[in-house]
Formats: structure tokens, sequence, C-alpha cells
């Protein structure tokens, strides 16, 4: 299995001067393409329908393992086994509800079924809570913190992760770097726009290889940097830079292991389709609903439901994606997905045009000089690919904070259930696509008490918490605050990677 740049100028891409259609553990450490572009594999690998029922007695590990090794084809297959095995356990993922078996991992829960048999109409909930710091992004990146350990040790060698966050994935990644020989961590978030629960999480992690950065700015501001920065070759290679955003391929390929989880638990045969609905800010846990379909799971259709910041759901419904500028990106409830320039969906775009390189070049160069491309076909447009979103199964939604709340409080009431309100956002959105026969399976986004807020104003209490994360907001808070300056950024890491 090589891999090829969405902007790659040939057939192959590089992962370093000289290197030509890189395997899985040459990217595994590098984020961007040189040329600035997302890595995809050359070729999508198909699930066969004996693999599929092959699959459905598998554990998660296991599961994990059998996918992966798909895309990891130069990784040694036991060492690849014991990485998933290590990193799916009950012991990193914690029990959810009572009378779920913690080895289940990422549990269903039925939120609404009505009538019976074949032509039943379902609403399913993918629990993808149950990690150390409580949301879906632990489903990848405790995986990921092995795999980098794995192979730093194996070269002698370090990495400095460099990262934005809107919320989870700073936790997540910082939370699965913590104390790994040969990583340091620098994550940005955008100051003062997380939840009380979201900041403690990370600042108050004392560990020497965690560096926390909040920015005067919002979350489109602290990718810019990592991308200005992940852009300028040189540097990255001087100062070892890496990324665990959801750029890093292995970030993506990780998280299409728990749509055919979901698929497999919801469904008796391989004749039967399921769809999902996902929260989508950046674009990239549903980008691996896309490959998992892409792959032959039986999807039928992928639903990004979005929140005010709608730039996903406006292209879906018209072919035009805007880019939203800093001073447009609304701090909304469901802060996480406050995102307004999705640094994923360049993956989807270079499968719906056909995997043209040059196309993407210059659509992408648009959004940067104009803000943006208009694909509608319209008179004036910049073509007319729009047209095939429907072959991929993709639709959308948006939801409001007055949505979020009565969902919230419909789910409690009706399900005994506290979903946070990015879930809600799902929950929201799902119900306008449910159809009969085919379950809808909406992915959890994280544990409602990561939002306190949110949950109080709509229940009028306070969201429960498992043990130990009881008063972390007032345990000691460490980061540093900073501008928007990508010279002063670059000054901030070079001094404190000791290289």
């Amino acid at each position: 299995m090589m891999y090829t740049s969405t902007r790659a100028s040939s057939a192959s891409a590089t992962a370093q001067p000289g290197v030509d259609a890189p395997f899985f553990s040459a990217i595994l450490l590098a984020g961007l393409a040189p040329d600035g572009g997302l890595y995809l594999p050359q070729t999508y690998p198909q699930v066969s329908d004996a693999e599929l029922t092959a699959w459905r007695s598998l554990s998660y590990a296991d599961l994990a393992y059998e996918i992966l090794r798909k895309f990891a084809t130069d990784m040694p297959a036991a060492d690849l086994k014991a990485i998933t095995s290590k990193t799916y356990t009950a012991a990193v993922y914690r029990n959810g509800r009572d009378g779920e078996a913690a080895a289940d991992i990422t549990p269903l829960r039925v939120l609404e079924r009505i009538g019976a048999g074949a032509g039943a109409t379902s609403l399913l909930l993918q629990a993808l809570s149950n990690g150390p710091t409580l949301a879906f992004k632990d489903m990848a990146m405790q995986l990921l913190g092995n795999l980098f350990e794995y192979t730093l040790a194996k070269d002698g060698a370090h990495l400095n992760i460099f990262g934005a966050t809107s919320g989870d994935t700073g936790s997540a990644a910082e939370y699965a770097m913590r104390g790994k020989r040969g990583i340091r961590v620098f994550m940005l978030s955008p100051h003062g726009k997380m939840s009380a629960f979201q900041t403690a999480q990370m600042f108050s992690l004392q560990d020497e290889n965690i560096y926390n950065i909040a920015v005067d700015g919002v979350f489109d501001d602290c990718q810019d940097m990592v991308k200005a920065v992940s852009n300028d070759l040189p540097f990255k290679v001087t100062q070892k830079i890496g990324t665990v955003n959801s750029i890093n391929w292995a970030r993506v390929v990780a998280q299409v292991v728990y749509y055919f989880r979901g698929y497999l638990a919801a469904t008796s045969s391989n004749s039967e389709q399921v769809s999902f609905t996902v929260p989508s800010g950046n674009f990239g846990n549903i980008c691996a609903g896309h490959i998992a379909r892409m792959m032959g799971l039986p999807i039928d259709k992928l639903v990004a439901a979005t929140n005010e910041n709608d730039v996903l759901d406006e292209f879906f419904r018209s072919g035009v994606y805007r880019v939203r500028k800093s001073a447009e990106t609304y701090h909304t409830s469901s802060p996480s997905m406050d995102i307004s320039k999705a640094s994923n969906f360049e993956r989807f775009i270079y499968d719906l045009v056909g995997r043209d390189s040059a196309r993407v070049r210059a659509l992408f160069h648009k959004v940067e000089s104009a803000g943006g491309f208009d694909l509608s076909g319209k008179p004036g447009s910049d073509g007319d690919e729009w047209k095939r979103v429907a072959e991929f199964g993709f639709l959308s939604g948006r939801s409001s904070h007055r949505d979020r709340l009565a969902t919230i409080r419909d789910v409690e009431d009706d399900y005994g259930i506290t979903i946070d309100p990015h879930t809600a956002d799902g929950v929201f959105v799902a119900r306008q696509f449910m159809a009969p026969g085919v379950p809808m399976i909406v992915l959890e986004t994280a544990l409602a008490a990561k939002f306190n807020e949110t949950i109080l104003e709509a229940l009028g209490q306070d969201a429960g918490r498992p043990a130990g994360f009881e008063d972390i907001e007032a345990l000691p808070q460490k980061f540093t605050l900073m501008t928007t300056d990508v010279a002063q950024m670059k000054a901030y890491i070079a001094a404190h990677t000791g290289l």
C-alpha cells in the first residue's frame, strides 16, 4: 500500500526528498505532504464479503488490526497486532453505562425504534467517549501515541508534535503522548473559547514534554499557524515537526475502524445497509466514514451535522465552499465544531473531482486567494462536480443553540441518556434523514460532563462525572498566551525543542 498527495504533480508524492510513493511508516510522522497536500492511499483497499462476515466475531482490537494492516503493509504484522492489542483494552477504555461490557469499546445504544422487522426505523448512538479524555478523539489518538513511540524507539529518533485544537484533539493528544520518550507536544488552542472542563483537561497537565499555547484568536487561526509551520520545510525538518491533527493520515485511518464496528453491531447480514450522522467541523471524522464506504462497507448515507458554523452544510446543499473569516466564525455551545475551514475536506474533494491533483491544487489555491470555490455548475462557477455528491452518499444539516438544548432535554427525558451538545447536533440532524429499514447511527462526540455549562442550561442540573474528574477545574493550570504571529511561534518552538 503506497500513498500519494492530493496535490501531487505526478502519480506519486514524496514524504521526503528523493522518496517516491511512500509507505505508511514514511508518512506516519509527516502530517502534510511537502507539496502542501494531504496523504491518501493510491487506491483504497477493498473488503470482501467473506472478510466482513469473519470480522463479526472479532474483538475491537482484532478488528482494528485487520483494517489497519490493509493500510500499513510495511509494518511487521506481529508488531502491528501488538500495538492494537495494547491500545484497545478495557483498561484504557472504561466501561460506559450499566450492562455494557468494557470490552465492547464502542457499544451501540438504541435511542428510537419505530416498527419491527426489516422495515423498522431506528436511531442508534455509538458510544465513543469511553477513552481517557472522554471524547471520540481518544479512539485514534491512543493508537497514534503507541505508533509514534514504536517508530521513534526503533529509529532512536525524536518528534516535536505541533497541533491545534478546538477542544478535544488537544487533550486527547496530550494524554496519549504525555511522558512518552522522545516526544514533545506543542498544542495551540483559541484562548477563552473552549469549555472550562476542556481547558482544565489540557492546562492542568504538568508533564515536562507538554506545552500548551493559548492563542488570541479562533481555532481557524490556530490551524492556519500549524499549516504555515508545516509548509516551512526547512524549519519542519530541522525542528523535527510532526502533527497529530486529523491531517495526519494515521488519525483518519484509525477512525475508519469504528465505522466497521458500528455497522457490524447494527446488522446481522452483509446485505443490510446503515447510515451514519457525524457532528462535523474539521471533516476528519466523517472523512473516515467516506473511506470506509470506499472500501466497500455497506453505508447508505453519510450525514454531516454542523452547528451555526455551517460551511460544510452550505457546500453539500449548494456546491459552494465558502470559508468564513475569523470575525465570521461563531462561538457556539458546541465549540469543537466552531470551524470555518475544514482541513480534511481536501481529501473528499480529491475523490469528488476524480483524483485530479491539478484540479485540487487549483481549487485550494482559490480557497487561499478568494476564500472558497463553487462546484455547483451554475454560470460563472468553478465546475460542476457537486452533482456527484449523491454518488458518495453525502447529506447534511445544521442546528442552533435552541435545537441543541431541546435535543439534550428530549434524549434525557425519553431515554435517560445525557448527551453532549455536539452529539445533540448529530441527533437533531439525524432525525431529518431516518429511513425505514436502514439504521441511522449517530457518532457520539464526547461525554456530556465536558460541556457542563450547556447541560446545566438544558437540564437544570450538572452532568455526571466519572471518577477522577470531579474537581478538574480547580487544578493549577500551566499555559503560555501568544498572538497569531507565526515567526514568534516558530521562535517559541525552537527555544523549547531542545534541538
